[in-house]
């Protein structure tokens, strides 16, 4: 680490600013070994770190759980707006760099606070909450059947794979209006962009030309959807705050709900007895859905927060313009707030994973009915379900923004 580049931008004052190398938050170690990566950041500097993204940018992580919850309750202090962002504004972020998609300014509530924020977030959950109540969880169930009717006469499957990196966007297909057809080549999209590949910024303009025409097709016919109901509300969103919503609501929903899907079907499959309690009724599945949102959470690092003035933030003097980005794993795991990762969290959602503040996720709710049924579906589909492989040769990818299981291979009596 130590014949890393220093932060351009590191105070005086600050632990940084005495010779010590920076972490890149991209590349090898960190696909691999992210969790050892915050840790060893935590060592070396506390709760907030400085990093490098992608194009060796600037950019501070915030690793203590108190420390993310002043950046993401204060948006006075702390805005989502990235037009301040200092190094976007001197150029050294190009229009093409990946981070562009997961930080760029875009027409939508997630760019924006104040007001302008709380038009646009009403919009959105309004609307989220009119399809959630309109048979999600029949569209789950069907979705959910024919995915496991694709490999259910096997005996064997990859639940990652097979099942998990598509339900969600399925689903949300048919949420918003679109055809199912869409579904594998918008999860596919997203993956991409989430993962910050070279070709990012094809693989979006692929999705905006998709939302373009379910725009134009739901002027034209109104129906009981996402989209329509977007145009229909009263906050008045324009053609581009339209579609970035729609955008936002397909990238951001599949990811977290696919990647939380995964987890947790991890979790249940090498533990016997949370499997058993799910199936005899004794265990409820949200109680699952929490450890996994304390221990991995699908958004591992959240994206991104830009310091309005100079201030302090865990001892080291931000200074206008920077960006932060949030480390809600390494947050969740936080040895101030939580010394002992192994006792029981049930019960308590205080936990990073939907954010916080004015910008917490409005989708929790349908997350919660995607996996509900996912996961009731699936265990009474395939009896004898079991882990092919032995517990510890489950591995995951990291990129800068998330952790994704890749794989966790099944089997069952066909």
């Amino acid at each position: 680490m130590n014949d890393q580049p220093r932060h351009p931008d590191a105070p005086a004052g600050c632990p940084v600013a005495h010779g010590a190398g920076i972490t890149r938050l991209y590349g090898p170690e960190s696909e691999t070994d992210p969790h050892g990566i915050y840790e060893q950041l935590r060592k070396q500097y506390g709760s907030v770190a400085p990093i490098l993204l992608e194009g060796d940018i600037p950019a501070w992580l915030v690793l203590g759980y108190r420390e993310n919850r002043r950046v993401l309750d204060n948006p006075l202090q702390f805005s989502r707006d990235s037009r301040i962002w200092r190094d976007w504004k001197e150029g050294r972020v190009a229009d093409t760099s990946p981070l562009i998609q997961m930080l760029g300014w875009r027409p939508d509530c997630v760019s924006q606070d104040g007001e302008p924020h709380r038009r646009l977030r009403t919009a959105v959950t309004d609307n989220l909450q009119a399809v959630t109540g309109r048979g999600i969880r029949r569209h789950v169930a069907h979705f959910a059947n024919k995915q496991i009717d694709a490999f259910a006469g096997a005996g064997r499957a990859d639940l990652v794979t097979d099942f998990a990196d598509h339900l969600p966007m399925l689903v949300l297909t048919r949420v918003v209006g679109l055809a199912e057809s869409e579904g594998r080549s918008l999860a596919e999209s997203s993956h991409q962009i989430m993962k910050g590949s070279a070709d990012s910024l094809a693989h979006n303009k692929k999705i905006m030309g998709v939302l373009g025409e379910l725009a134009a097709r739901k002027r034209a016919e109104p129906a009981s959807d996402f989209a329509t109901g977007l145009i229909d509300h009263h906050a008045s969103l324009d053609e581009d705050e339209l579609l970035n919503h729609l955008r936002l609501v397909l990238i951001t929903g599949h990811t977290m709900t696919s990647n939380l899907l995964a987890r947790a079907l991890q979790l249940i499959l090498t533990d016997t007895s949370r499997r058993s309690g799910l199936v005899s009724g004794q265990l409820d599945m949200s109680a699952i859905v929490e450890e996994v949102m304390w221990n991995t959470p699908p958004l591992a690092v959240l994206p991104g927060r830009f310091a309005t003035s100079d201030l302090e933030l865990g001892g080291c003097p931000i200074k206008e313009g920077d960006l932060l980005v949030l480390g809600l794993a390494a947050g969740n795991a936080d040895p101030q707030i939580r010394p002992d990762t192994g006792i029981s969290v049930a019960g308590n959602q205080s936990h990073l994973a939907f954010s916080a503040g004015p910008h917490e996720c409005p989708a929790q709710n349908l997350g919660q009915a995607i996996i509900e049924t996912a996961v009731n579906v699936l265990l009474h589909r395939l009896p004898g379900l079991r882990l092919a492989v032995p517990p510890e040769e489950l591995t995951s990818t990291a990129s800068t923004w998330e952790s994704r299981l890749d794989s966790l291979p099944v089997e069952f009596t066909p």
